[in-house]
């Protein structure tokens, strides 16, 4: 078995420990995230950067780490960007890892990885985040959750929950996760999540998920058949049974802020806590609105006025 410590040569020409994984970074206009993002991942024998015509230096700082960058052109429809690159691109590794571009792999959880993928009955591995906002990790606001980003090629794929999307619901999966056809661990190091661009961004980019996110509840849950909403199930199951029952209670986005902020205890992080419970509230409340303005325009009338 391959150990972390020794020296190998990484695709940057470097020696140092090499990790035999392909890493898919799906990206648009992250300029500012990604030099962090890259660095992390200078000991990944290949990485491929999927861009979508960023306007920003995106693609200049991605060949200038030696990543692969592929372009991606959306045109509606299923498969979305990190499925379309899974299907699609000469992959090199037996191991995928899914990385965004606002995260950064640890040297502990690299070593981690090393090991667990020379594991032969195992075939995917969920990752924590470890979230940080505005410059101050979130301990609390229900912001930490695992990912299953970690998986052999041709074992793990996207739930479609939506097949008739188009470019205002984004060009990646945005709620959708990964199956995985076997049996999948958890790692116990986390991967860090910091969101370094203006909160302008944020909020340009969670208004393209809460389109999404209204298509999605007005189609029901047949586009959950994998991962269907439970209060005994995965994590991901959990969050979908919670979300539903929370749609269904008069003033939700205002019970949702008071569930993060209150009882998971989002006032313990601060300012940072505060905002980001407070935008959670919000994009329930634009999803809600979302919902009722689809519903009117497919019964060819405007809204009432208030």
């Amino acid at each position: 078995m391959q150990k972390l410590e020794e020296p190998m040569q990484t695709r940057n020409g470097r020696s140092s420990p090499l990790l035999p994984v392909t890493v898919i970074v799906a990206a648009r206009n992250e300029a500012r995230n990604l030099p962090h993002c890259l660095e992390s991942l200078r000991d990944v024998d290949e990485v491929f950067v999927i861009d979508s015509q960023s306007t920003d230096a995106t693609a200049q700082i991605a060949e200038s780490y030696g990543a692969h960058l592929v372009q991606f052109h959306y045109q509606g429809g299923w498969p979305k960007k990190r499925q379309w690159a899974m299907e699609s691109l000469p992959l090199a590794h037996d191991w995928i890892f899914l990385v965004d571009a606002d995260e950064a792999l640890t040297p502990e959880l690299a070593r981690e990885i090393l090991d667990a993928i020379q594991n032969p009955n195992l075939d995917g591995y969920y990752i924590a985040l470890r979230m940080h906002f505005l410059g101050r990790e979130l301990r609390h606001s229900g912001a930490s959750f695992d990912k299953l980003s970690l998986f052999r090629r041709g074992k793990g794929r996207f739930e479609c929950r939506l097949r008739e999307q188009d470019a205002s619901m984004a060009d990646m999966e945005v709620h959708e996760h990964v199956v995985v056809d076997g049996k999948t661990a958890r790692l116990q190091h986390p991967l860090l999540h910091d969101n370094v661009e203006s909160l302008s961004h944020y909020i340009r980019k969670h208004d393209e998920y809460s389109n999404w996110d209204a298509r999605v509840w007005l189609e029901g849950e047949a586009g959950s058949r994998d991962l269907p909403p439970s209060l005994f199930g995965s994590q991901a199951q959990r969050h979908r049974w919670l979300r539903k029952k929370f749609f269904a209670i008069p003033g939700s986005p205002v019970v949702f802020f008071f569930y993060k902020y209150v009882f998971c205890l989002g006032f313990l992080d601060g300012i940072p806590g505060l905002i980001y419970c407070g935008l959670q509230g919000i994009q329930f409340f634009h999803i809600k609105a979302k919902i009722y303005e689809f519903k009117q325009k497919a019964r060819g009338s405007n809204p009432s006025s208030c």
